[in-house]
C-alpha cells in the first residue's frame, strides 16, 4: 500500500465523494496553539436539512478549557461556531443552552458538564456528561454517555439517521510514552493505544505501538524506517497503522510531532474484493462517488489521527 498524506486545506470528504479521510487530512477547524492539548472529532450530520461536516474541538491549556462546535456551510466556505467554557467561573454555567444560525436555520446546543470526568489530562471528558446539537427539533448529534438525561431535558426526538464519525484527531504531549484511546468498532469499547519510543542514547532508535496491552508493531532501526505502515489485527478485525516520526529524529529543534494514523478496515487491495455492494456514480464536475445498493452507508470508514509531541 502506498504511504501518502496530504496536509492541505481541503475540507474533509463528504458523503458524495469517494476519497478517504486518510488521504486528505484537513487543517484544524479552529486556530490553536501547539502547546494546547486538543481533541478534534469531525462528524457528518444532517443539520439545517443538509448533510454537513460538524467539527467538535475540545481544547485545554493552562488558563482555558473550552468546547467548540463548528458547522460548515454547504460549500464549506463558512464555519458557524458555538463556543462553550468547560470550566467557567460559575458552577451553574456548566449546564446550559445556546442557539446560533446555520445558513438561515436556527440550531441549538444543549450541554451538561457539571459531573463530567476527565482522565490522563485529556481535554475531552471520559464519562458523565452530554452535549447535543439540535436542528429542526431533532437531535442530530449527541456526545457523551448521558443519553437518557439529555433526551429527558430537551424533549426532542433523535434524528432518523445518526451522525457519522469521519475522523478523530488528538494532540498528545509526553517524553517517551504517548497514551490515548480510540474506537475501532462501534460495537466495542474504546481501545487503549500506547506509543513508546527510544530515540536517544547510544543504541539505535526503536519504537513500539501497543493496542490493549499487546505490542503489535515493533520498529527497529527507526532512523531508516521513520515512515511506514502495517496492518494489524485488533479483536479479529484489521486496522491499518501509518506512522511518520521524521521530526522526532531529524528536526533541528526536535519540536515537530510524530504522526500516527489508525484506520479500521482492510487494505486497498482487499477492499476491491469487498466493494461489490457499491456502484459508482459520477458528479457534474467529473469526480467519482459511490452509493450503496445494500444499505444507506458511505464507502469509507472513520480513522484516528494522533500527533505526538515530545517534551524536553
Amino acid at each position: 500500500m502506498a504511504f501518502h498524506f496530504s496536509f492541505g486545506s481541503q475540507p474533509v470528504t463528504s458523503r458524495n465523494q469517494g476519497s478517504s479521510p486518510v488521504e486528505s487530512i484537513s487543517d484544524e477547524p479552529f486556530p490553536i496553539k501547539t502547546t494546547e492539548s486538543t481533541v478534534t472529532c469531525i462528524y457528518q450530520a444532517n443539520v439545517a436539512r443538509q448533510w454537513r461536516n460538524v467539527s467538535v474541538l475540545w481544547c485545554k491549556n493552562l488558563t482555558n478549557h473550552t468546547l467548540h462546535l463548528n458547522v460548515d456551510s454547504i460549500g464549506g466556505e463558512i464555519h458557524h461556531t458555538c463556543k462553550i467554557d468547560v470550566k467557567p467561573w460559575y458552577f451553574w454555567n456548566k449546564k446550559g443552552c445556546k442557539s446560533f444560525e446555520v445558513d438561515g436555520h436556527q440550531v441549538e446546543v444543549y450541554w451538561d458538564l457539571r459531573s463530567a470526568k476527565f482522565s490522563g489530562g485529556c481535554p475531552e471528558p471520559s464519562s458523565d456528561y452530554y452535549a447535543a446539537l439540535v436542528s429542526d427539533e431533532e437531535v442530530v448529534l449527541l456526545l457523551g454517555d448521558q443519553n437518557k438525561k439529555a433526551y429527558k431535558r430537551m424533549k426532542m426526538r433523535p434524528s432518523h439517521v445518526e451522525a457519522m464519525l469521519l475522523m478523530k484527531r488528538e494532540n498528545v504531549f509526553a517524553k517517551k510514552s504517548f497514551t490515548t484511546k480510540a474506537k475501532f468498532d462501534e460495537k466495542r469499547k474504546e481501545s487503549d493505544i500506547v506509543v513508546e519510543s527510544s530515540t536517544s542514547g547510544s543504541k539505535d532508535p526503536e519504537m513500539w505501538i501497543s493496542i490493549d496491552g499487546i505490542v503489535l508493531i515493533h520498529v527497529k532501526n527507526l532512523q531508516w524506517k521513520f515512515r511506514g505502515n502495517q496492518t494489524v489485527m485488533v479483536n479479529k478485525q484489521p486496522v491499518q497503522v501509518f506512522w511518520d516520526v521524521h521530526d522526532w529524529l531529524f528536526s533541528v529543534s526536535g519540536s515537530g510531532p510524530g504522526l500516527f494514523i489508525f484506520k479500521p478496515g482492510p487494505t486497498e487491495g482487499e477492499n476491491e474484493n469487498e466493494d461489490k455492494g457499491y456502484e459508482g456514480c459520477e458528479s457534474d464536475d467529473g469526480s467519482s462517488g459511490f452509493y450503496s445498493t445494500l444499505s444507506y452507508a458511505p464507502p469509507f470508514e472513520s480513522c484516528f489521527v494522533l500527533y505526538a509531541y515530545k517534551l524536553e
